[in-house]
C-alpha cells in the first residue's frame, strides 16, 4: 500500500519528534540545568517584561529580576539558621540523653523480638563532644573523604548552582529574539495554529503557577499554626520553611518533618514531640496530595485528582528529580495537546467511517 502524502508528512514529523526525544534522553545529565533555567526564564520573564515597560533598560531589568529569584531562594534556606542556631547547641547536650532514653525503651522491644542492641552512650556522648566542640580540621577531612567517593556528584551539583544563574540570565536577556527563531522554523501553514497553541500552554501554565503559589501559602500556614498550637517553640521558622520547600515535592517535605522532628525531640521530653510532628506532617500530606493540589493546581490546569497524583508517579519513575518538577507543567502541556488531536480526530473519516 503506498502512503499518502499526509501519511508521509505525518511519519516525517514523527520521526523529526522520534530523534528530538532520543537526543534529550541521551544528554539528559547535560541538558538538566539547562531545563531547569528554561523553566525559571518561562516563569520570570514576565517580570522582566514589565520592567522593560517602565522603561528601564533590559539588562539592567533580567539583573534585577535574577538578583531577586536568587534572593527568594537564599532567603528559603536562611529559615533554617534560626532553627539550627538555637538547636544544635541542645543536641549536644540532648544526644547523650537521647540514647540512654532508646536504651530504656527501646532495647526491651527489640529484645523480645530476639534482637540484643546495647546503645554505647559514653560512647555517643564522647563523639558528640567532639563533634560539636568545633574539631573542622576532623570534619573537613571526612567531608573529602566521602566527596572522593562522589566527586562528580559534587563538582556536577556546585557546576550547577554556578551555570543555572548564568544561563537563566542569558535566556531572560534575549528571550524575545530567541522565541522568534523558534517560531521561524514553524513552516507557515502551521504558524497560525502553533501560535494558538502556544497561546493555550501559556494560559494553562499561568494557571499552574498561580496554582501552586496558592498551595505553598496555604500549606506555610498550616504548618505553622498547627506546630504553634502543639506547643512548638520553632513553630515560625519551620511552619514556614515546610510550605515553601513544598514547591520541591516530596524533598521540600522531607527536609521539613526532619527539622520539625529535630525540634520536637530536642524541646520535649517525652514523645510528644514525635507523635505531635507525626501527626502534623502525616495530615498535611494528605491534604496537600488529596485537597490542596488537585483543587488548586488539578483543576485550573483541567486534570483530575486521579491524574494529578498519576502524573507525579509516572514522571518521577521515568525522569527522576526532574521529572517530578516537571510532572504538572508538562501535563498541563500534553493535555493542551489531547485536547486538540481529540478534535481532529473527532472530525476525521477515522471516526466517522
Amino acid at each position: 500500500m503506498t502512503p499518502t502524502p499526509d501519511q508521509r508528512q505525518m511519519f516525517r514529523w514523527l520521526l523529526i519528534a522520534a530523534t528530538l526525544m532520543g537526543v534529550v534522553w541521551l544528554l539528559a545529565p547535560v541538558l538538566t540545568p539547562f531545563i531547569v533555567a528554561a523553566v525559571l526564564a518561562y516563569a520570570l520573564h514576565p517580570a522582566v517584561e514589565a520592567l522593560v515597560a517602565r522603561r528601564l533598560p533590559r539588562t539592567l531589568s533580567v539583573t534585577l529580576v535574577v538578583l531577586l529569584a536568587l534572593l527568594g531562594v537564599l532567603s528559603l534556606f536562611l529559615l533554617i539558621i534560626p532553627i539550627l542556631s538555637k538547636e544544635i547547641p541542645l543536641l549536644k547536650a540532648q544526644i547523650p540523653l537521647l540514647a540512654e532514653r532508646l536504651n530504656q525503651h527501646l532495647t526491651p522491644v527489640l529484645a523480645q523480638l530476639g534482637i540484643q542492641v546495647q546503645l554505647d552512650v559514653a560512647g555517643i556522648k564522647a563523639m558528640a563532644l567532639k563533634f560539636f566542640d568545633g574539631n573542622l580540621e576532623d570534619g573537613l577531612a571526612t567531608l573529602l573523604s566521602s566527596a572522593r567517593i562522589g566527586g562528580s556528584v559534587v563538582l556536577s551539583l556546585l557546576g550547577n548552582l554556578v551555570l543555572v544563574p548564568m544561563v537563566l540570565f542569558y535566556l531572560l536577556l534575549d528571550w524575545s529574539h530567541t522565541m522568534e527563531r523558534l517560531r521561524r522554523f514553524v513552516p507557515p501553514r502551521f504558524q497560525a495554529r502553533t501560535e494558538a497553541f502556544l497561546a493555550e500552554c501559556d494560559d494553562v501554565l499561568g494557571q499552574y503557577l498561580r496554582g501552586q503559589l496558592a498551595v505553598m501559602l496555604a500549606l506555610a500556614v498550616y504548618y505553622t499554626v498547627a506546630l504553634r498550637m502543639a506547643g512548638f517553640e520553632l513553630a515560625l521558622p519551620v511552619g514556614i520553611f515546610t510550605g515553601l520547600a513544598i514547591f520541591i515535592p516530596y524533598l521540600g517535605f522531607g527536609l521539613g518533618a526532619v527539622l520539625a522532628l529535630l525540634a520536637g525531640l530536642l524541646q520535649f521530653t517525652g514523645w510528644w514531640g514525635v507523635g505531635a510532628v507525626a501527626v502534623i506532617y502525616g495530615l498535611g500530606q494528605v491534604l496537600e496530595s488529596f485537597v490542596l493540589t488537585p483543587r488548586l493546581v488539578g483543576e485550573r490546569i483541567g486534570l483530575s485528582p486521579l491524574a494529578v497524583i498519576f502524573a507525579l508517579l509516572a514522571f518521577g519513575h521515568l525522569f527522576g528529580f526532574v521529572g517530578v518538577l516537571i510532572a504538572l507543567p508538562v501535563s498541563a502541556v500534553l493535555l493542551v495537546a489531547l485536547r486538540r488531536v481529540k478534535v481532529t480526530y473527532l472530525n476525521s473519516e477515522l471516526y466517522r467511517g
